[in-house]
């Protein structure tokens, strides 16, 4: 109990002089602010960045891997040549695949269409037109605000039904429940069955902006849009138990090479395409964000954690004949430590805090389609590497201060 007392003491005595001196802490904290809020902006930035990016991926599915004539490959090298020989990925591929794939929950057919006029009446838009298989749902998030999903029936006879996205059916509908009513498309009446929660703006809208969408069966797709031989993308969703899809992809692999009397010396000409493929790519700008900000933090906090110790060393000096009154009186080393390295975590800690307020600040910003957020664990790591600052700065401070004579210190002027 008195050990505790004499700490909650030090504690007080290190709040004080903090007070006392309100020009020289102010000075002394800015360095480590400066640093902290460095650190955790990069931080939070980049947290918000893969947020965003996670959340775009959704809409083109989890476990899922695509069969298409190009690669998703990013960088300098990329074969276009050697792609653009391939063949297209067809409607026979996929009904060959959605057959015999063992390792498959479900498999998709898809294609797009984009800055295709819908209209209503005097209302019309600019939207991105998706056909797909009944399947599609699995594969991908669509969620249903209104109305319902495709049947199958509707899918196998190729019905003129569409789900559409929320800005579809803001800019169609205006003030009316767009469920039942029918639109014109390439021409052609189509009726709405459902439509689609609102997504909003993200910065990768992979798979087109389901708010801008309109959803409709392959085969109508396929009437209106192609002659003969459509091209497509074909979506595969494996199972939770397959770590890393290997399974799936290699049975993918042997599928479509057979189907397409590939020799084993010619390589594979097509794709197989996965998401994480593309959260791979910008990951390596993450990298050098976090390192860029752990570069400039860091000399910030450099410059900070001397300016500390420097301010450390001139309390000790300062109040020299008070420690040794102290000490006189019957206070304990660690009583004298724990003051003054108390003092320099306080000093490190306000700091820090200073710049996570400058972060949470930084939050409210606009900046286009990325809504900033401060987690809890960008404000305990802000918080973690104040109070390290803090100790490192102030320790040998305060054990020069604490190893002091009682006599000798009295007599300091």
């Amino acid at each position: 109990m008195r050990f505790l007392r004499q700490i909650l003491e030090s504690f007080r005595f290190a709040w004080q002089a903090l007070r006392s001196n309100l020009l020289r802490t102010t000075l002394s904290l800015l360095g480590v602010t400066i640093g902290i809020f460095a650190i955790i902006a990069v931080f939070t930035l980049v947290d918000s960045l893969e947020r965003n990016i996670k959340t775009s991926l959704s809409f083109i599915g989890d476990k899922v891997i695509y069969v298409e004539k190009w690669p998703w490959t990013f960088g300098s090298e990329y074969q276009w040549w050697k792609y653009f020989q391939r063949p297209e990925a067809s409607m026979t591929e996929y009904k060959f695949l959605h057959d015999r794939l063992e390792t498959a929950q479900a498999v998709v057919a898809i294609d797009f269409k984009g800055r295709v006029t819908v209209k209503n009446g005097n209302n019309s838009m600019s939207s991105l037109i998706q056909g797909t298989t009944f399947e599609y749902n699995d594969i991908s998030d669509v969620p249903i605000e209104q109305g319902r999903y495709f049947t199958q029936q509707e899918i196998d006879v190729a019905r003129n039904v569409a789900i559409i996205g929320a800005d579809v059916a803001g800019n169609l509908f205006p003030s009316q429940d767009p469920v039942g009513k029918t639109f014109k498309l390439n021409g052609l009446n189509f009726t709405v069955i459902g439509t689609q929660e609102r997504k909003g703006e993200s910065i990768l809208n992979v798979g087109g902006n389901p708010d801008i969408k309109c959803l409709i069966p392959l085969g109508a797709f396929a009437k209106m849009f192609h002659s003969i031989n459509p091209s497509i993308s074909i979506a595969i969703k494996g199972y939770d138990d397959d770590p890393g899809l290997t399974e799936l992809e290699g049975e993918i692999r042997g599928l479509m090479r057979t189907r397409r009397g590939l020799r084993p010396t010619q390589d594979d000409n097509f794709a197989i395409n996965r998401p994480e493929a593309i959260a791979q790519a910008i990951s390596g700008i993450f990298v050098v964000l976090t390192l860029a900000g752990w570069v400039i933090g860091g000399f910030s906090i450099l410059i900070g954690g001397f300016g500390i110790a420097n301010i450390m060393f001139v309390s000790v000096k300062e109040r020299t004949n008070i420690i040794g009154i102290q000490k006189s009186l019957g206070a304990k080393n660690y009583f004298i430590l724990f003051q003054f390295l108390f003092e320099a975590i306080l000093l490190s800690l306000v700091g820090g805090l200073a710049g996570i307020a400058l972060v949470y600040a930084l939050s409210f910003m606009q900046l286009g389609t990325l809504e900033l957020q401060l987690t809890t664990g960008n404000i305990v790591l802000g918080l973690g590497v104040s109070s390290i600052i803090g100790i490192v700065s102030g320790i040998i401070p305060a054990f020069s201060a604490a190893r002091l004579d009682p006599v000798i210190a009295i007599r300091a002027k």
